[in-house]
């Protein structure tokens, strides 16, 4: 590993306990996935330096102090692979606050919406607290592809072809054909604010993307509709504030037609390679893409920022290289995840990822704490 790949900050060390209050579970449609997330945080987290506090917030909105793991952070019982929300319910202002006698830094595990999407990011900001990751502005941007592929374009950021559908605003009756005139089959569709590939369909003819489209608008009313390219999938995780740093990249290889829920979180078929098979001029390419990503979107703490790498095409046109896939500010923290294991690969363990982004939660809140509120 170089020098300049791998942050170096002050991260938290002796003197009084932090108080890390970790929250997971939410009422997104990636509930289970942040429930496993925080269980493997929880379990890493040095209790040397953190009294780590975890709660999670059920289906429909309670929020739980997890009684039974911290008993066994007490007893130093291993874990279970997710945590549930449950055990004491619990005020969310009183058990965010806690007493004025420890510091406490918060870290979301919320993915998806009503989590990653710069809600719970304002709330913390009315308390005054500092939190792990990207702010309200950066939270929202990223959560919203439509918005975030706004963002990138006119920042001059290379991405796929894509037409934004806005349900009850945009004619329904219109949709296929603009897909078939400008991107031509077959398509992806997401829903905008959704994240762990939750209701996205590949879709090959006319009858499919029809029911791609009505699927994704269970999730949400905004839709983006991408060209289908045949690229690699190359990831990079980004860490830091102002200057942030970035990790080696890595590559998914799909065990399935694309990286979808079952091959993240169910078969497992997916290959992760780290790093990358790349050049070392087009490792420095994506990297530096990354940052621009990074800094574009108002990032902030952590993010995983997803490529597709275009290097050849079939209709013969000129590949077009790098293209942004997708930005993730609360990504999967898993050990098996790839964002701590392409820091991993980078020189930076686990526990000392967490131990940076505490620091840099502290370090936005400090600095953020300085600014005049007075006119």
């Amino acid at each position: 590993m170089t020098d300049d790949t791998r942050p170096a900050r002050s991260a938290p060390g002796a003197g009084p306990l932090l108080r890390l209050v970790v929250l997971f579970g939410g009422v997104s449609a990636e509930h289970d996935v942040s429930c496993v997330t925080a269980a493997h945080v929880v379990a890493a987290a040095d209790r040397s330096k953190y009294d780590i506090v975890p709660v999670g917030i059920t289906r429909d909105g309670g929020w739980f102090r997890q009684d039974k793991a911290i008993a066994a952070l007490a007893d130093d019982v291993e874990l279970p692979n997710a945590l549930l929300p449950e055990g004491t319910e619990v005020d969310p202002i009183v058990i965010l606050r806690g007493d004025s006698s420890k510091q406490t830094v918060v870290l979301p595990l919320l993915h998806g919406p009503h989590g990653e999407d710069g809600t719970v990011q304002g709330m913390l900001e009315l308390l005054k607290l500092p939190y792990v990751g990207s702010g309200v502005l950066g939270s929202a941007v990223c959560m919203d592809k439509a918005m975030a592929k706004d963002v990138a374009a006119y920042r001059g950021i290379p991405q796929c072809r894509w037409i934004e559908f806005r349900d009850g605003v945009d004619d329904s009756r219109e949709i296929v054909g603009k897909v078939e005139a400008q991107l031509g089959l077959p398509v992806f569709v997401k829903p905008a604010n959704m994240g762990s590939s939750v209701g996205i369909t590949k879709a090959h003819n006319i009858k499919e993307l029809d029911d791609a489209i009505n699927l994704a608008l269970r999730y949400d009313d905004v839709l983006v509709i991408e060209e289908s390219v045949t690229a690699r999938e190359i990831e990079v995780a980004v860490l830091g504030n102002a200057l942030p740093e970035v990790s080696l990249p890595g590559e998914i290889r799909p065990g399935s037609e694309f990286y979808d829920y079952e091959d993240k979180y169910v078969t497992g078929a997916a290959q992760l390679v780290i790093p990358a098979d790349l050049s070392a001029a087009d490792t420095d390419a994506v990297r530096e893409l990354a940052v621009r990503a990074y800094t574009a979107m108002r990032c902030s703490g952590l993010a995983r920022v997803d490529f597709f790498f275009e290097e050849s095409r079939l209709d013969g046109e000129p590949a077009r290289g790098w293209l942004l896939n997708e930005i993730n500010t609360i990504p999967g923290f898993t050990p098996a995840s790839m964002y701590p294991k392409m820091w991993g690969a980078s020189g930076l363990s686990y526990p000392d990822l967490i131990d940076q982004l505490v620091a840099l939660a502290l370090e936005t809140y400090q600095r953020r704490s300085g600014f005049s509120t007075a006119h």
